[in-house]
């Protein structure tokens, strides 16, 4: 029951709804004591078959599938929970906490399945059922939050946990449990309950409507003209084009999708100051458009109901609730750090904006650069100051030879390998590519999809999902998890050449990967980490990508083969500081509007005046957008995941430049006892231990923050 239970109740809006089947079989013995009921002839109800410890259904799910299951599986984990909570056995740990462990995994598979088929092909039937089923398992999530019978009885293995012979890990699983009860209103009166329970239904229809609203803006595209693409690399042109054809366009037209991956090219290329304006300007007003698919009340209404449920729960904001359970544990400390480098960052800001004005002058510009403008004439520096251009280096980051770079990464550092096996197990989009993963002595670790290329119903960004964890508890050894990337797929037979941003998004997701394929603990619960730690693995093996063994063997010319001269590696290495103050003002203003958004005890907010006046207090530069804006920030309005938690990127980035300083350290990055222990430490032991103590295990001391100021070029005094 790790999501049934253990997640919030709003973090369920990705599962789904429609029709029905009936041949019945015999149901496996059911967990906690509950009475068998026949199972429905459905294969989303099934047990996963085939290889691999069982695979899901990808190929043969379809849309009428879900509410049947949903009905079904909802109605079994609150017949197994209610044996648990009507036991009339004295409460143990085994009886009560790992009983909850075992139940709800009919209902957890559904749910794999539809979130990835509402994040990856999001038809009108499947957002219909994400917006009937989200407030409905919502409601069931809280049903089982809020039982006083399932409570008391963790109450009491809780406050025996000392006597009860307990390890030290079942201590920690049983304490986490009671604390999340806690949290989420198990000490509420029936009347609260009921007003709880109604906040986050509400709350998981919103966040439907928000991520079904901004996907539709995405869906948008700017048409443009050859003589408008001028400086564009041909590459992006022909991937434009590729994209005008899907949409129907006249022959000799040219369609800018408005996503990241269609955008960014042709801000950072086009000469056309026109056509940089256009297409960004949509980019940054999805969502904020006053139109049918306009967030912003979406988003007021959000933030006032997250603020009237945190004080319903006993805490000052929804910053403060949001933020018990992880490494930070205070919006204050969180803020801290970000303050720390935020004037770093903007004084950067102010160096690159004169270093892009003087180029301007002398190609005779208008020296004034605006938000369209910086990417553009940051290229003209970055070419001006070390003789390097983002297309120069693009045709040796071949996407397929990246991957294969990525798994020898894993494979040097941790002896995973990764065999091709496309074809033989089930996908749910023909894009989809899988691996075979095993460790060094060849044992089965899991199986790896790479779902890499932007399409039409598929959510913007870049994300990485698991379908099963291992753990020790359920037998589940073998782990199935993805990497999902919008990366522009070109035409028929076109090389898939990716940017270095790109390719540096494809080591940060398979960083994600690689810390579920290693994690290895018995408890469900104790799977997760807290949100401030999770992009800490991810972002660390970001920095494998520029080192000299990758480029040497991996980036090689899609045309030659030929591997990346080494004054071309040297060049990249001489900039690899090179734009931080734009990447850290952009990331960084995003997490402090969130932070000041969510602090906020009444949550009456106008999102618009909101984010402008946040921007004009922390002293924003104009020359820069947040990365996100709050009209479409789906890390914090599709689901409670990352709200008052998209800090987590630079805590983590502070654990991730100074572990990479342990490596440096150690003389060699690929160092196989640094390697090692991280992964013993850090990587496989889940949630198994306190994080920060985790890491002062690996490091001898807490992170230092002088690590991350000197990887982006900050002065650390």
């Amino acid at each position: 029951m790790k999501k049934s239970i253990f997640l919030a109740g709003a973090a369920l809006i990705a599962l789904g709804t429609t029709t029905a089947c009936t041949t019945a079989t015999p149901d496996a013995a059911a967990p906690g004591g509950a009475a068998s009921v026949a199972v429905p002839d459905n294969i989303l109800l099934a047990d996963w078959a085939g290889p691999y410890g069982g695979l899901p259904p990808f190929d043969r799910v379809t849309p009428e599938l879900f509410s049947p299951a949903f009905e079904f599986a909802i109605a079994e984990q609150r017949r197994e929970i209610e044996a648990i909570a009507n036991n009339p056995a004295a409460p143990t740990f085994a009886n009560t906490v790992e009983a909850m462990e075992r139940a709800g995994r009919r209902l957890d598979r559904v749910g794999s399945v539809f979130g990835v088929m509402t994040s990856n092909m999001s038809t009108p039937a499947y957002q219909a059922l994400q917006r009937e089923w989200g407030p409905r398992l919502a409601a069931a999530s809280d049903e089982i939050n809020l039982n006083p019978a399932l409570f008391q009885r963790i109450r009491s293995v809780y406050e025996a946990r000392e006597s009860a012979g307990l390890s030290a890990q079942e201590q920690r699983v049983v304490t986490r449990l009671y604390e999340q009860f806690v949290r989420r209103g198990a000490n509420l009166n029936p009347e609260q309950k009921q007003q709880l329970s109604a906040f986050n239904q509400e709350l998981a229809r919103l966040f439907a409507q928000f991520s079904q609203r901004l996907l539709a803006d995405e869906q948008t595209f700017i048409v443009a003209t050859a003589a408008q693409l001028g400086g564009v690399p041909q590459d992006v042109r022909n991937a434009a084009a590729a994209a005008a054809r899907e949409r129907n366009l006249p022959e000799g037209q040219f369609a800018i999708v408005n996503t990241r991956s269609a955008v960014d090219p042709i801000l950072t290329f086009a000469d056309d100051e026109a056509l940089r304006e256009r297409v960004w300007r949509a980019f940054v007003n999805r969502g904020d458009n006053n139109d049918a698919n306009d967030t912003n009340d979406t988003i007021r209404q959000i933030v006032r109901i997250r603020a009237q449920r945190a004080r319903l729960l006993g805490y000052e904001s929804h910053a403060h609730w949001r933020m018990q359970d992880t490494m930070a544990g205070t919006p204050a400390r969180a803020q801290e750090l970000m303050m720390r480098v935020w004037p770093a960052a903007v004084a950067r800001v102010r160096e690159e904006v004169r270093d892009q004005e003087a180029v301007a002058r002398r190609l005779g510009h208008n020296p004034r650069i605006d938000p369209w403008d910086y990417r553009y004439y940051m290229e003209k520096v970055r070419q001006e100051r070390f003789n390097l251009s983002q297309d120069e280096i693009k045709p040796y980051f071949q996407l397929s030879n990246m991957i294969e770079g990525m798994f020898h990464m894993a494979g040097q550092l941790y002896g995973l390998q990764f065999r091709e096996n496309t074809g033989q197990v089930p996908v749910f989009h023909p894009d989809i590519r899988t691996w075979h993963v095993t460790d060094r002595e060849g044992r089965d670790v899991g199986i790896f999809y790479g779902d890499m290329f932007a399409r039409t119903g598929k959510r913007s960004g870049a994300w990485a999902t698991t379908y099963r964890s291992r753990s020790g508890l359920l037998g589940e050894d073998i782990v199935l998890g993805s990497n999902n990337n919008n990366f522009t797929k070109p035409g028929p037979g076109e090389p898939v050449l990716i940017s270095l941003d790109d390719a540096e998004t494809l080591f940060h997701e398979f960083g994600h990967a690689i810390h579920y394929f290693l994690s290895d603990v018995h408890h469900p619960n104790l799977l997760g980490t807290p949100r401030d730690f999770v992009e800490y693995p991810s972002q660390v093996h970001e920095n494998w990508l520029l080192t000299p063994e990758i480029l040497n063997r991996f980036a090689r010319h899609y045309q030659t083969n030929q591997p990346m001269p080494q004054e071309l590696v040297q060049r990249i290495e001489a900039a690899q500081q090179f734009n931080q103050g734009f990447a850290t003002v952009e990331y960084l203003s995003s997490a402090l509007v969130d932070m000041a958004l969510h602090i906020r005890p009444d949550g009456e907010v106008d999102p618009d005046a909101f984010e402008r006046e946040t921007l004009a207090r922390i002293g924003m530069p104009h020359e820069i957008v947040m990365r996100h804006r709050l009209p479409q920030f789906g890390h914090l309005f599709s689901s409670d995941a990352y709200s008052a938690g998209y800090y987590s990127y630079l805590w983590s980035e502070t654990m991730d430049a100074d572990t990479w300083a342990a490596f440096e350290e150690a003389g060699n990055v690929w160092d196989p006892a640094t390697a090692r222990r991280f992964a013993e430490i850090l990587l496989s032991t889940g949630n198994e231990t306190d994080r920060a103590a985790a890491y002062r295990a690996f490091r001898g001391r807490d992170p230092d923050v002088n690590a991350l100021l000197r990887k982006r070029g900050f002065p650390t005094e």
